[in-house]
């Protein structure tokens, strides 16, 4: 199984920003023009990427264009309870519970639990999608009883 590697997140310093903007709008052009991007080696040869790779740059790019962080996980990749907790922006023993309580599944290695990837988008998903109907619920609950001004929509 892929491990995911410390460190493995990647912010770009806002020097960085033009040439990224300049990157972004390079592979933008490509695309628009149906021709191949390339990358340039240091005696100049030419190598063609092959669109998995153009894709899965171009993603990249513009996310640390917007400011993002990025990190790069496989999709079979299983995560420590720590790196589970810290990719759903929760503390680890409230992970540990959803663990036990059967939310989100994992396996044990030895004495130490490893969860999906899959798995915690799966859940960051289905978590999502309970918010926006709750949320949904309680803004018609609010029109329904008058408490919304409608000068504000």
């Amino acid at each position: 199984m892929p491990t995911v590697p410390e460190h493995s997140t990647v912010s770009a310093p806002a020097a960085e920003a033009p040439a990224i903007r300049q990157i972004v709008e390079l592979l933008q052009q490509s695309c628009a023009r149906a021709q191949i991007p390339a990358l340039v080696g240091p005696n100049g040869e030419r190598l063609p990427l092959p669109a998995s790779v153009s894709t899965l740059l171009t993603q990249l790019v513009q996310e640390l264009a917007r400011g993002r962080a990025v990190t790069i996980i496989p999709v079979d990749a299983e995560l420590t309870t720590q790196q589970a907790a810290d990719v759903l922006n929760i503390s680890r023993p409230y992970l540990m519970k959803l663990l036990e309580a059967g939310e989100i599944p994992y396996r044990k290695v030895g004495t130490h639990r490893r969860v999906k990837i899959q798995d915690l988008m799966a859940y960051r998903q289905r978590r999502s999608q309970v918010r926006r109907e709750a949320f949904a619920t309680m803004a018609q609950d609010a029109q329904r009883l008058g408490l919304l001004d409608r000068d504000s929509e």
